[in-house]
Formats: structure tokens, C-alpha cells, sequence
């Protein structure tokens, strides 16, 4: 028999912020991390580098179960992803890669083709994995399940402001018709969609602190017998 891998899935939109809880839930709590979009956006990425048109699917699965990835964990405690050596972390969040990584996601056969290198990521002394299928189909035995959303508008301004902030003009109306349509396809896709487990502890983020939710997230893993390492 094997030791049991607490899991903790936090799934949601994109803007929710589940990425800066996950790192923060998993670096409290001594865990591994698991930032399952990173998988498709680099999927595009390495789609792109390799000449794979994102419309052949049979060329994707072949390239999804032989990517040279993995992740990393720098000093100051945020994930790096690293694909074929290169620390691409910076490269995949452009609104383009997200796009396509929405797009290719919902592909059965790439999901499919990805599910395994997933479930590798669980490992002791425990994972906090984020994503959209997290609790529903890659862990749907996982120790605790949430599902972290929030107002469309608001996510959309919070991006707008990352980009922003990073010098880049983008226009807030064309985002939040982004994130409301990235919402609908993902929501609506045949392959594992975007919903909350029937047993997910669903968190509204539109008027809290990354703090706040930090301890609401933390609560539900210590109610479903998760502690500190």
C-alpha cells in the first residue's frame, strides 16, 4: 500500500485569482503546486516552437505526452515553468497564448492526453493543484475541493491592471469581452467543463483580499483534516 497524497483542487475562471492562492495555500501548507493551465499554454507554446498546427489534433496529443516540462519553485516562492530547459513562465501568460490554450482545451483528446502527466504532480507530502477540471475529472478524489470565481468585470480589471502595470495598453472593454467569452466556451465545451464539484467549496473573490481568501482557502483544508507539514 502507499502512503495517502493529501490533495487540495481549487478550480475557477481565469482572474479568479486561484494562482496566487494555490502558490500562497501551497507554500503554507509545505505542498507541491500544480498550475494545470500552465500545461495547455505551453502545449501552444511548444506548438508554435515545433511547427504543430493547433488545429491538428492528433499532432497536439503526440506533442502533449512529449514535452520536456516541468516545474520549479524560485526563492521568493513563485512557480517558474520550465520547458526544454527554458524558464518560459513570463512568454505564456500573453492574452493570445491564453486564447488558444482555451481553445485546444477543449479538445477531448488533448485533455485525455494530458490527464496522466496531471495526476504525476501528486506527490507527498501533498498538492494543491489549480485549474478548471481540477476536482471534477483529474482529482475527483481529492480531500477538499473549491471553486473560486468571481464578477466578470472585475476579473477583466484585474488583468487590465497587470497589463498595465507591465506597460502594455490594453483596452478594459475588449478584456472583459474576452473573459466573457473565455467563461462561455469553457463553460460549455463537450470535454470535462468548467463547473464546481458537487462537493467543491465555492469561494466568491469580487470584494475580498488576497488575505481573506488565503484563510477561507486554508479552513476548508484543515475542516477536511489538511494541516501544515
Amino acid at each position: 500500500m502507499t502512503d495517502h497524497v493529501p490533495i487540495i483542487t481549487v478550480d475557477g475562471p481565469s482572474g479568479a485569482g486561484k494562482g496566487t492562492i494555490c502558490q500562497l495555500m501551497a507554500n503554507r501548507l509545505g505542498f507541491h503546486y500544480l498550475d494545470s493551465g500552465a500545461l495547455y499554454r505551453l502545449l501552444v507554446l511548444a506548438a508554435r516552437r515545433h511547427t504543430v498546427d493547433l488545429r491538428n489534433v492528433e499532432s497536439l496529443v503526440v506533442l502533449a505526452a512529449h514535452m520536456d516540462i516541468y516545474f520549479n519553485m524560485n526563492s521568493e516562492f513563485e512557480s517558474q515553468v520550465i520547458l526544454e530547459g527554458e524558464d518560459i513562465s513570463a512568454l505564456i501568460r500573453g492574452e493570445d497564448i491564453g486564447a488558444d490554450a482555451s481553445t485546444i482545451a477543449a479538445h477531448i483528446e488533448v485533455r485525455a492526453a494530458l490527464l496522466s502527466r496531471q495526476r504525476v504532480f501528486a506527490k507527498s507530502p501533498g498538492l494543491v493543484a489549480d485549474g478548471r477540471d481540477m476536482g471534477t475529472i483529474v482529482f475527483p478524489d481529492a480531500d477538499a475541493k473549491i471553486f473560486l470565481t468571481a464578477n466578470p468585470e472585475i476579473r477583466a480589471k484585474r488583468r487590465h491592471k497587470q497589463l498595465m502595470d507591465k506597460g502594455k495598453d490594453v483596452s478594459l472593454a475588449s478584456l472583459i469581452e474576452q473573459v466573457k467569452e473565455r467563461d462561455e466556451r469553457d463553460m460549455t465545451r463537450k470535454s470535462s467543463p468548467m463547473v464546481p464539484a458537487h462537493d467543491a467549496v465555492i469561494i466568491d473573490s469580487s470584494h475580498m483580499s488576497i488575505n481573506g481568501v488565503l484563510e477561507l482557502g486554508l479552513d476548508v483544508a484543515k475542516k477536511n483534516g489538511i494541516h501544515s507539514q
